[in-house]
């Protein structure tokens, strides 16, 4: 004899399987946020400028100053540098830069040196933007896998939409020779060197 369905139960049977559902909807989203890439190419090659990096992961801001190189930094701007949170994922887990990992670099004038504070080297207007991105798919035979791209219009607020890679005199010499791990300078970044196959446990020192 079945038992009788009453409105106590009826509530069960009515919200178990769509709460399961939405269990595993959740899960799944989790997993394919951790396992996707941003980093997306055209018809031509070239890498489509990523968009929302601003929500990533801020890994560190880099500043190589006029005022310390002679008047004559090769870099004289901030470099705000995030990475995608899959690949933060994955550099968590592993200690590695996985296939498909996009570093962004937005370039920031230096806008002042004096605040309420002290003297010291404050941001100012937001002037370039360049990428890294490691693809086999894409750079099958680039140093690592990895490629440069400049979004940058120079003496312009505005962006070029998408780019190629840049040359490899122009970056990867320099990073091949000085860069701590794959390419990166890793050196100058603790956010990274702290997390570094560290899983969940990686943001301490």
């Amino acid at each position: 004899m079945k038992p009788a369905i009453t409105s106590k139960n009826l509530c069960s049977i009515i919200f178990a399987v769509p709460l399961g559902l939405l269990f595993t909807s959740a899960t799944n989203a989790a997993e394919q946020q951790t396992n996707s890439t941003h980093a997306r190419f055209d018809k031509k090659g070239q890498l489509i400028r990523p968009s929302g990096y601003r929500e990533w992961i801020f890994i560190g801001a880099p500043l190589t100053p006029n005022d310390m190189n002679d008047g004559k930094a090769a870099f004289p701007e901030f470099h705000n540098v995030y990475i995608d949170p899959g690949s933060w994922d994955h550099w968590k887990k592993t200690g590695e830069f996985r296939d498909g990992t996009v570093i962004v670099k937005e370039l920031v004038s230096v806008g002042g040196k004096q605040a309420p504070s002290g003297n010291g080297y404050f941001q100012g207007d937001y002037i370039g933007l360049e990428a890294m991105v490691k693809s086999k798919h894409h750079l099958p035979d680039a140093n690592g896998n990895w490629g440069f791209f400049r979004f940058t219009i120079e003496n312009s607020p505005q962006l070029h939409k998408s780019a190629s890679a840049q040359p490899e005199e122009n970056c990867m010499a320099c990073h091949q020779a000085k860069a701590a791990k794959d390419q990166m300078f890793l050196q100058y970044y603790p956010v990274l060197r702290a997390a570094a196959g560290k899983g969940e446990q990686g943001t301490g020192r």
